[in-house]
């Protein structure tokens, strides 16, 4: 039979056992704890074409979890992207901001789309479209990952099934003369995303030798594009490395802040 005195100490022993899992929970960061801002509430001058809010990206269509065009991060984030602006700014460049944050629910939908057949052609065999027909639009396969298919996109590392997009210290940028406006192109108006720049559809008027999402080895770091392009995929990363972040080398625009101890994925959508 345990005594009063033993049974004391069982107890204070299971409460030193027990409190650091309980301070832990109680120190693990919420969503509600560290609120999302919106880049252009700080930063307006930076400029935004968040592509998953719109039709013109790799899926053809607006992605889940983007019911705006906002770019949300991080405010530790934001404000490392202020002070790349910044030093930017001062050599007559500033940035174009592709992607911010991304909901988790885009994630799963990007790694679902791209397990999924495309649609057949519905054109009746043997039919070819009348003389006097224009060229059709060219479809997302065609603009951002020729010669491949979609089943060819998680294997070969373009899509991920996780992000560090989903925690908001991830950003997607290109590079432009300052106050220039980016071109916001669209299917009606695009090309082949590897084309050289002089026959392709610009989204600034700098030569980063692809177009942004880009699915072909061109994009990624030390790719042969020329010496313009090489010397501008140059000028942005260092810029953006000055202040933590750090570039995956498959792609020139992605850049993970890694001075932002954010760990929280999330799910809330883009507003």
């Amino acid at each position: 039979m345990i005594g009063a005195a033993a049974r004391s100490a069982a107890w204070l022993a299971l409460a030193l056992v027990a409190m650091p899992a309980t301070l832990a929970m109680a120190e693990s960061p919420r969503p509600e704890d560290t609120p999302l801002v919106r880049l252009s509430d700080l930063a307006p001058a930076i400029a935004q074409d968040i592509r998953y809010a719109r039709a013109f990206n790799f899926t053809g269509g607006p992605v889940p979890g983007y019911e705006a065009g906002e770019c949300l991060l991080t405010r530790p984030t934001a404000e490392a992207l202020i002070r790349v602006e910044a030093h930017l700014a001062d050599q007559g460049y500033g940035l174009v901001v592709f992607d911010c944050y991304r909901p988790l629910r885009a994630v799963a939908f990007f790694a679902d789309w791209a397990a999924r057949t495309p649609p057949p052609d519905t054109r009746p065999e043997g039919v070819e479209p009348a003389l006097d027909t224009p060229p059709e639009t060219p479809g997302p396969q065609e603009v951002f990952f020729p010669g491949l298919s979609r089943s060819d996109l998680i294997p070969q590392g373009y899509i991920a099934r996780q992000s560090g997009h989903s925690i908001g210290h991830t950003v997607d940028v290109g590079l432009r003369r300052k106050g220039e406006a980016p071109a916001r192109p669209d299917f009606a108006s695009a090309t082949d995303c590897t084309l050289p720049f002089a026959t392709r559809t610009p989204e600034t008027g700098l030569d980063l030798g692809t177009a942004f999402d880009c699915f072909s080895p061109l994009s990624a770091k030390g790719a042969l594009v020329g010496a313009e392009a090489t010397g501008n995929r140059s000028l942005l990363r260092r810029a953006m490395e000055r202040e933590g972040f750090r570039n995956y080398p498959a792609e020139w625009w992605h850049f993970r802040n890694g001075a932002d101890p954010a760990r929280l994925a999330r799910d809330e959508p883009v507003r």
